[in-house]
């Protein structure tokens, strides 16, 4: 079950630091951290990229059905694996931890508190937090493992 201890520490660290940016920094007023890097307070309605962002308040229910859904298969599939499947195991503890971090806010506010600003130059980055951080590193960790083992999942 260290699985769940790694999603519980990425759903605590990021209600952690969403909190701090929430009540530490003005609503779209990048804080220059250095080059390349803001602190940007950003509620996002929408999913990846603020996609649905603008479509009624319908999506806020949509993607709270869609986590629920995602976290239960994922404890499924973690619960399902074998002990020394380390990195597909890491994997999943990344995702879960990530969509019950955001559901979190969108249960709670109806929007994703969105905070790590990068660019470069004029072009930004959409805005994201620890949450879609770790289910960006768990998607990499997903692909790796699906190479690494590429012989067994072809069977």
């Amino acid at each position: 079950m260290h699985w769940a201890l790694l999603s519980t520490l990425v759903i605590i660290f990021d209600q952690i630091t969403k909190y701090i940016a929430d009540t530490r920094l003005d609503y779209y007023a990048p804080v220059k951290v250095f080059a390349g890097l803001n602190m940007t307070l950003v509620y996002n309605k929408g999913a990846a990229f603020s996609f649905l962002s603008d479509a009624g308040g319908w999506q806020r229910w949509f993607f709270m059905t869609l986590s629920i859904g995602i976290s239960v298969a994922l404890i499924y599939w973690l619960r399902q694996l074998k002990q020394e499947q380390v990195i597909l195991r890491t994997a999943l503890a990344l995702i879960l931890g990530g969509a019950i971090g955001n559901l979190i806010d969108r249960a709670l506010f109806g929007y994703v508190i969105d905070f790590i600003d990068v660019y470069y130059s004029t072009y930004h980055w959409p805005a994201f937090n620890i949450a879609d951080s770790a289910i960006t590193v768990g998607a990499g960790l997903l692909i790796l493992d699906m190479f690494k083992n590429r012989e067994k999942h072809e069977r």
